[in-house]
């Protein structure tokens, strides 16, 4: 349940009528959350903005294309994961209509957050080109913060050799004008910040436990999962525990930080 301090609204999937979910008063500009999948949610960064007491609203794109959000009463953006490509268009038309969003969310100096497909579609929306990693990072995997990491808003004064959750088979180029914010050995591009503002992630520092196990369980994660004789999910499972208090370390900063940004801009 969201905090009294945390006011959340939802789209209502018949139409475009905006369902509240708390009866405290709206007076914020509210986050929008770009939502692919069900089970993939806002995890530790709702905790991130529950603290910063700013409203926030999914938009559950996989259930109807909304009309276009009207950007000037936004405080910030987040794009989430799924498990489609960005050149899906045809199956996911909404990955066409978010682009789009997300550009224009940049240009107007929002603080926008891409995660793991949220990242390619910022990259997409940058203009550079989005394609198979060659191959599937799926559970725990070591990821180096670069130097350019070390001044940056978000990920300033955090130890440069980490260990996050990974599932994504696609990678991004660099777009231009972008700096390079993280790395690893089977994916060059793992974050990069835009402007001032703009961050990408393609990893999930915003994973908790159950939503690992929920990820792991979905139907179309065992299918895929089951095609890759390199993952074993037992092997995930039993790492979580010794993982997760480091990676929620992490992302209390990171989040933390990006919600600072978007108070900013309430």
């Amino acid at each position: 349940m969201l905090a009294r301090t945390c006011p959340k609204f939802s789209l209502h999937p018949l139409s475009d009528k905006r369902v509240r979910a708390r009866t405290r008063p709206y007076v914020m500009k509210r986050i929008l959350i770009l939502q692919h999948v069900p089970h993939e949610t806002l995890g530790t960064i709702e905790t991130a903005l529950c603290k910063a007491k700013l409203p926030f609203e999914y938009l559950e794109l996989f259930r109807a294309i909304p009309s276009r959000p009207d950007l000037s009463q936004a405080a910030g953006m987040v794009v989430l994961g799924g498990p489609m490509n960005v050149d899906q268009t045809d199956e996911f038309p909404f990955l066409a209509a978010e682009v789009d969003w997300i550009r224009e969310a940049i240009d107007r100096g929002l603080p926008v957050l891409g995660v793991c497909l949220g990242s390619q579609l910022i990259a997409k929306a940058l203009g550079a080109s989005v394609r198979p990693n060659g191959i599937k990072e799926i559970g725990w995997y070591p990821l180096q913060l670069l130097a350019e990491a070390r001044e940056d808003r978000l990920l300033r004064g955090c130890v440069p050799d980490q260990t996050v959750f990974q599932w994504h088979g696609d990678t991004f180029d660099l777009p231009t004008g972008a700096v390079q914010l993280a790395r690893s050995e089977l994916c060059e591009n793992q974050a990069f910040r835009y402007g001032e503002n703009a961050y990408a992630f393609q990893f999930h520092i915003e994973v908790t436990a159950p939503m690992i196990d929920a990820w792991l369980d979905a139907d179309e994660n065992r299918r895929e999962v089951a095609e890759l004789d390199y993952i074993d999910p037992p092997v995930i499972r039993n790492r979580t525990p010794k993982e997760m208090p480091t990676l929620q370390t992490l992302s209390a900063v990171v989040f933390s930080r990006f919600a600072a940004m978007c108070v900013a801009h309430a």
